[in-house]
């Protein structure tokens, strides 16, 4: 009867699926997997033909593996490994080879003999490549073919580098990359103009032919493709569907990766339910969206006819469950953000007591204070909060070099019209007009030129928090140590990181902490400084009243919005708010027309961040609320 239940919860998936709470499990049990099949292969006296993967999904597995050698005597002697792909051009030494990536996270820690080891060559010449192709081949075909392929999936679909358009019987081969594989890679290189375009791949009919196949992948930017990987029609539009054809391949997925799987994002389509009061309002939304009709007006037969017809029968009559799902929705917007004096607060997101508030807002970059929630800022100033605003990281990595090098150029020029010495000036001019003119792709800055960069964010930052009314003792920059290692990979998080955010939490002490929850931030800065922020408050809440009363509220960034049915505080804008909030922005000149960092979207941050509170206000009048201009929108952290 359970595999009954199962095959019917999962009736969507066209391939095996296996989900696991977190990334590292998951990593560890493919780790294990792989360990299981070199032992067994040992025992046999013959060799374990592994097939490789690079990114960041693999690097746990690659992690455990490492760890199981050192600490438990795994052995690679009888190893044999073939890896997907590598960018073309490319110097084996490049920090961005995958023979680099490889060596550092897998084979220098092992005992494999590096002749078993085999990596697309990316220095080759192209009347070359086609035969180096075919011997690629040829010897995975001589070992006896992959025991076991291991896969990442990108954005487009791809499985290695087989973009859209790769036939299902395909070979190793050279390849032209899709643009948004390019802007995905952009951070590694240093922008997208020096990501290669091409590169060499084992194709998909050479994926087919291992004796087993682990797609893994993690997060929610996977989310997406993942479900039409799973779920869609096989189509050359996204190649990971070929997999569908595979009698040996498993998706092994963290919660985040599943979760827009039809099990997991509407599971009242493929079982019964228990319907909580989450679970009763994002099937309440998604019916009213599906049907594109206000929450009041949706029917019983609207219910029966879309899967919550069990809804129906335990919370019915439907009315009254409209009814309560729409005053839920309601009662999140406020104009109040921190809470409305003297009134009953029963129903408000905010508590009304103290009346006036002590408010931190934390701010990843130095401008997703604005960005991600300028309008909210500012009300709070103008109610007569004690706001406070940090920014956890200087963004020195994110500013062009031609503007560092014009900001210095000004402070020559300065020097010289009020008669002031500049030849220490001019001299660290010369050095960064002769290291930027040199400069190679993602190389990192000299210290001046970090210095440089970092104090024209803060310029910016400074701007910024001044026009949403902040004195300048209320603006703090913690330049968190994880962030200054000069180039776009960050260093560990550690001890200190936390205890400078305690420090801060100490001496304002606030009843209120804005921070940013936007953990699709595709840089990952946020999540990282999230976190920071999450270990100090957990630590100051086991000592410190005040911290116990402090409440965490979630914002997001310039990427996605929170999900109606999650939003729990909706704080509307006035055409005149959003306007003031917009110039606010633009205080971030260094962030405007082109940032260095844009992620995939080509709009500039301010019209991101308009396009989505308009674009929040209009979900909510959608479904029968009051039609604002538009809204930010938040979530609370529960400890």
């Amino acid at each position: 009867m359970a595999r009954l239940n199962l095959l019917e919860e999962t009736r969507f998936e066209k391939l095996p699926v296996s989900v696991f709470e977190n990334p590292k499990k998951a990593s560890l049990s493919v780790a294990h997997r792989i360990a299981n099949l070199i032992k067994l292969k040992q025992s046999q006296n013959a060799m374990a033909v592994l097939g490789l993967a690079t990114g960041a999904t693999p690097i746990a597995v690659y992690a455990e593996l490492v760890r199981l050698h050192k600490e438990e005597g795994l052995s690679f002697k009888n190893v044999v490994t073939f890896n997907l792909d590598e960018y073309y051009p490319m110097q084996p030494n490049a920090a961005q080879s995958y023979v680099t990536f490889m060596n550092e996270n897998l084979f220098n820690h092992i005992d494999i003999d590096k002749n078993n080891v085999n990596i697309p060559d990316g220095t080759l010449k192209l009347e070359e490549i086609p035969a180096f192709c075919l011997d690629y081949e040829k010897k995975i075909s001589d070992v006896g073919g992959l025991d076991i392929q291991i896969l990442g999936i990108g954005r487009t679909g791809h499985i290695g580098f087989n973009e859209p358009g790769s036939a299902p019987n395909s070979g190793t081969r050279l390849v032209t990359l899709d643009d948004l594989t390019k802007r995905d890679a952009a951070r590694d290189f240093g922008g997208k103009s020096f990501v290669p375009s091409k590169a060499i791949t084992m194709g998909i009919g050479t994926i087919f032919k291992a004796r087993e196949i682990i797609l893994m992948a993690w997060n929610r930017k996977k989310a997406s493709i993942i479900k039409k990987a799973v779920e869609g029609e096989i189509s050359s539009e996204v190649p990971a569907t070929y997999l569908q054809l595979s009698e040996h391949v498993e998706f092994i997925l963290d919660k985040d990766a599943a979760s827009l799987l039809t099990r997991f994002d509407t599971p009242w389509l493929v079982k019964d339910c228990v319907w909580d009061e989450m679970l009763t309002r994002k099937a309440v939304i998604w019916l009213a969206n599906t049907l594109q009709k206000p929450i009041l007006k949706l029917t019983e037969d609207d219910f029966n006819n879309h899967g919550m017809a069990q809804l129906a029968l335990e919370k019915g009559p439907v009315y009254n469950i409209n009814i309560h799902i729409f005053n839920k929705l309601q009662h999140t917007i406020t104009g109040w953000p921190g809470g409305k004096p003297n009134a009953d607060d029963s129903q408000r997101p905010e508590r009304a007591e103290p009346a006036k508030k002590s408010v931190l807002i934390f701010s990843p970059h130095p401008d997703d204070d604005v960005i991600s929630m300028g309008g909210t800022f500012i009300r709070l100033v103008d109610q007569q909060h004690d706001v406070h605003v940090a920014y956890q990281t200087s963004g020195n990595t994110a500013v062009w070099d031609d503007d560092a090098l014009r900001f210095v150029e000004f402070s020559i020029d300065f020097a010289k019209k009020m008669g002031l010495g500049q030849d220490a000036l001019q001299s660290i001019y010369d050095n960064m007009r002769t290291f930027i003119d040199q400069k190679l792709p993602n190389q990192i800055d000299t210290p001046e030129i970090q210095t440089v960069k970092g104090l024209v964010r803060k310029g910016e930052a400074i701007a910024g928090a001044r026009y949403c009314g902040l004195e300048d003792d209320h603006i703090h920059f913690m330049a968190l140590p994880f962030y200054e290692s000069g180039k776009s990979q960050k260093n560990p998080v550690t001890d200190l990181d936390i205890q400078i955010t305690i420090e801060l939490l100490q001496k304002v002490k606030p009843q209120q902490v804005f921070a940013a929850g936007d953990f699709e931030d595709p840089h990952g800065t946020h999540i990282v400084c999230f976190n920071i922020i999450l270990a100090a408050l957990t630590e100051l809440r086991k000592t410190e009243s005040w911290a116990q009363d402090c409440w965490l509220w979630m914002y997001r960034g310039a990427w996605h919005e929170f999900p109606t049915h999650e939003i729990e505080m909706a704080v509307p804008l006035s055409p005149q708010e959003l306007e003031k909030k917009k110039y606010a922005i633009f205080k971030h000149q260094s962030q405007k027309d082109r940032a260095v960092f844009p992620g995939d979207d080509s709009r500039e941050f301010w019209k991101r961040a308009e396009d989505r509170n308009r674009e929040t206000a209009k979900a909510y009048d959608d479904l029968g609320l009051s039609e604002y201009e538009a809204m930010e929108a938040f979530v609370r952290w529960k400890f």
